[in-house]
């Protein structure tokens, strides 16, 4: 096989390379749909560094500020293990000038000794207790804070409206818990206290060089600039290769979810081989890519390590000469030049916590926009409740099922219509079926009618009542639905029926089942109805999963239910099964079909054809037949229904 092209590998870094790939998203981080493909284009996450600092910073502080007692005793911690630090490095002074001091006789330096070494170990204590209770508060204190987070973002969540979901992929979404959350606790847990630490120690320690000996401090802290410039000039390369290994990666990321997503595909069109020479092309870059960045992110320490030095060494220079010409005590020289030896460490550290504050800030920026996206509309203070004849509740208001559509008029994006002008009735428990080609309009009606999108013109009625009128969960309760998509949450077969209706009986759940043709199958499974099903009832088939999924809208005694596609995963014997299921789920339920198979929709009360967003024909099957129109071509074959 020749190998990939300069322009293929060209093609792969820009689809692949062009957003970091989230790596634990799993499926999820494809849109609603499945397999896109190898060669598309990768669903990521943004980076970079956050928009408005301060903002953010604000956000967070007031999500820790919550435990106000903790965060003080936290600083005062920290203000307590930097003293003892700095505090015991300064003892030092007067004991070892004790210890060369030619006044005092052995047991006096011994007693001293022994008392100075005493003072010590208790400062040092001290500091290891405050180091202890600060770090073990401070992680209680974060791990509160993401909690609250956490907790805010999924509720949020939760409110917000279907388009916002149409909008963002699965696994931008899931790596706002995921990806951009860790970084806010790894911030929240360790940086914080470092920051503070290191600007402590910093300025603890120029202050005591100063006290020591304020010629030798201001030699040393003449190295300042040199250390700045250092540090800036590698962390900007640094951050720039790093960013380079981000894109990479998420090259490789994309790459191999493609892959594996779409095994079967690249196995039948025996492009194993392209597969992995195409691999092997972006885990080389990846390689060279990573080498830089850690190359560049591992001489930050030596170089500033190593200039530190420098200073040092001049400092004990110009220190061992004032000790010969001016009377220079040698204790202070030790003292002096021990904290000249660690000057560069906080540096250090601060220069090191950069990368890892704007990736958390940047983070909770991204998790802050969703937290700020708008919910969906609240209910007006007189929205009313319905219910359905068999499902009273006290205080709502009995509806039979009625759904008047009058000049609804709808866009998903302002100035682009999708529908126009459709006026629609369905009497109590008639099947009204929606036909046309894709892009029609049909799934859009529905989603009207659940309130997932609000109508621009015109308005919907269910038994004369406007549905802007009802509260949302009152409408979407009474309103059963068999999408084509299924879905099934992790747990037993009776959950998921149940999950329709949590109040219903297990007689209740296998009549569902029977209804929906599910009851043999389900009898088949290890534990029968008690069968826990997880990863989207992976170990059953398309179609037992549908079936399922039909089981679950039949349990609800909801007086409306809509199917879209309900029966497209299912073979044409167990569509049959099915549809004998269907009539007698669809008894006293007005009903909404929508469907590709124009055979099943022959028995409906009306037929609507949509083209463009229009009512084209509307009718019986054999009316529309009679009309020679757009549905006889349909049904004929004469056109294809796209």
């Amino acid at each position: 096989m020749s190998p990939i092209t300069a322009e293929r590998k060209e093609t792969l870094l820009r689809r692949y390379g062009s957003k970091t790939i989230n790596a634990n998203a799993g499926p999820g981080g494809r849109r609603p749909g499945g397999f896109r493909g190898p060669g598309a284009p990768p669903i990521g996450i943004k980076g970079g560094k956050p928009k408005n600092i301060a903002a953010t910073i604000n956000r967070l502080l007031a999500y820790i500020g919550r435990d106000k007692v903790k965060i003080l005793f936290v600083f005062a911690c920290v203000v307590s293990s930097n003293l003892s630090s700095l505090g015991g490095s300064y003892i030092l002074r007067p004991i070892i000038n004790n210890l060369v001091s030619a006044e005092r006789s052995v047991e006096e330096k011994i007693n001293n000794l022994v008392m100075g070494i005493l003072i010590l170990a208790c400062i040092y204590l001290v500091g290891v207790i405050c180091t202890y209770l600060q770090q073990r508060i401070m992680i209680v204190v974060s791990q509160n804070a993401l909690v609250k987070i956490r907790e805010e973002l999924f509720r949020k969540i939760q409110k917000l409206p279907l388009k916002y979901h149409d909008a963002h992929t699965h696994g931008d979404i899931m790596s706002r818990f995921t990806n951009d959350l860790d970084s806010v606790g790894e911030m929240l847990n360790h940086t914080m206290v470092h920051i503070f630490s290191g600007v402590l120690t910093l300025i603890g320690t120029i202050i005591l060089m100063f006290v020591t000996n304020w010629l030798l401090a201001i030699v040393t802290t003449a190295t300042i600039p040199l250390l700045i410039y250092a540090g800036g000039l590698i962390g900007k390369q640094s951050r720039k290769y790093f960013k380079d290994q981000q894109q990479a990666l998420g090259a490789v990321n994309g790459y191999i979810e493609e892959t594996i997503a779409g095994q079967k595909v690249i196995k039948v069109f025996c492009h194993e081989e392209t597969a992995m020479e195409e691999f092997a092309f972006l885990s080389d870059d990846l390689r060279k890519k990573q080498i830089m960045a850690q190359f560049f992110g591992g001489i930050m320490g030596p170089v500033i390590h190593n200039l530190s030095q420098i200073s040092y060494a001049i400092s004990a220079t110009v220190g061992g000469i004032l000790c010969l010409t001016s009377n220079f005590d040698i204790g202070g020289l030790t003292i002096f030049t021990n904290y000249s030896r660690q000057f560069a460490r906080p540096i250090n550290e601060l220069a090191m916590q950069m990368n890892t504050i704007f990736a958390a800030l940047a983070g909770a920026e991204r998790v802050f926009e969703v937290m700020d996206e708008t919910p969906e509309a609240a209910d007006p203070a007189k929205a009313i409740e319905i219910c359905s004849e068999a499902n009273k509740t006290e205080g709502a208001r009995v509806v039979k099922g009625e759904v008047v559509l009058k000049d609804v008029t709808f866009g998903y994006i302002p100035g682009k219509t999708v529908l126009k002008n459709i006026n629609v009735i369905a009497r109590p428990g008639q099947k009204i079926a929606f036909v046309g080609s894709t892009g029609a309009g049909k799934t859009t009606i529905t989603n009207l009618i659940n309130r997932f999108y609000e109508i621009e013109e015109g308005e919907i009625l269910i038994d004369g009542i406007n549905i802007k009128n009802i509260k949302k969960d009152s409408l979407r309760s009474n309103i059963a639905m068999v999408l084509q998509d299924t879905h099934l949450f992790s747990g037993t077969v009776r959950e998921n029926i149940r999950y329709g209706r949590p109040d219903a009986t297990d007689e209740e759940v296998v009549a569902a089942a029977k209804i929906a043709c599910a009851h043999s199958f389900i009898k088949r499974l290890p534990e029968g109805y008690d069968t826990v099903l997880e990863g989207d009832g992976a170990n059953l088939s398309q179609g037992e999963r549908q079936l399922l999924n039909i089981a679950r809208a039949a349990i609800s005694k909801a007086p409306i239910l809509i199917l879209d596609e309900a029966t497209s995963s299912v073979d044409t014997r167990t569509e049959k099964y099915i549809e004998r299921g269907m009539d007698q789920l669809m008894k006293n339920r007005t009903t909404f079909v929508i469907a590709h198979r124009l055979s099943t929709v022959r028995n409906a009360d009306k037929i609507i054809v949509l083209e463009h967003g229009e009512i084209i024909e509307q009718g019986t099957h054999e009316e529309l037949l009679e009309m020679a129109g757009r549905y006889y071509q349909l049904y004929t074959g004469a056109v294809e229904l796209d």
